[in-house]
């Protein structure tokens, strides 16, 4: 969507804080021993408290209300009895829908103590968000876009995986335009466009695989993966994030 009145921007902003809330909330809780099941309920009761529904399984029947992926699992985890072991890393990545505005963000966590590469990974990983936030203005490309977090995540010595990438959003999960992370995508960001962007990148792989459940995506050979994301409305200048 395109942020065209005040009363939309407050929507969004409600949504926003919603998925910041949960994310927060639910982050305290990774811990080792802790089963995904239970990050999950976490997540739920956060969501109501703030009067907000978990997007995908409003719009989806995800199942689950939020997504945790671990380890070589890139997107879509469904929580379940899964125990969290020390030295893994974990993606919580929510979604919320409030009073008809959605928002959407996801942040990859240790585990306890992980080894030094899958720090540097989470460390890529939110190296390319950043960046990306500082170019998502109005009037960059989004090949431009797309180049710039790639560029970023090969410096530092892993990959991009090329099929997933961000979106639009606001009235729904996803909207146009698509916002990939690598080069090549047609489109310019304009001012009020809200928009997900969210590298999400690998130790190695640059493909995916889906599994037989219909929705767990993870890397192609098994490497550890990460992911960043905000929720933004593009500007003139630096965007709002809503989700911060």
């Amino acid at each position: 969507m395109s942020v065209e009145t005040p009363e939309q921007l407050e929507g969004l902003r409600r949504a926003g804080a919603a998925v910041a809330a949960t994310l927060r909330e639910v982050r305290r809780h990774v811990r080792p021993g802790a089963t995904t099941a239970q990050l999950d309920a976490i997540a739920a009761a956060t969501l109501r408290r703030h009067g907000a529904r978990s997007a995908p399984r409003l719009v989806y029947g995800f199942p689950g209300h939020i997504c945790i992926s671990v380890g070589d699992v890139a997107v879509h985890g469904i929580p379940g009895p899964r125990r969290l072991r020390a030295g893994e890393i974990a993606t919580i990545d929510v979604t919320a829908e409030r009073d008809g505005y959605f928002a959407d963000a996801a942040v990859t966590v240790p585990v306890g103590t992980v080894a030094p590469r899958a720090r540097r990974l989470l460390g890529a990983s939110r190296a390319a968000l950043t960046r990306a936030l500082a170019m998502a203005r109005a009037g960059t490309t989004l090949d431009a876009l797309g180049r710039a977090v790639q560029s970023e995540v090969e410096r530092r010595g892993f990959t991009v995986l090329g099929e997933l990438g961000g979106h639009g959003i606001g009235r729904t999960i996803h909207e146009a335009p698509s916002v990939p992370n690598v080069p090549g995508a047609p489109g310019t960001l304009a001012d009020g466009m809200v928009i997900a962007v969210e590298p999400i990148i690998a130790d190695g792989d640059t493909l995916c695989v889906e599994e037989r459940d219909g929705w767990t995506i993870r890397t192609a050979g098994g490497t550890l993966a990460a992911h960043s994301e905000h929720t933004i409305v593009v500007r003139d200048g630096a965007p709002l994030v809503l989700t911060a």
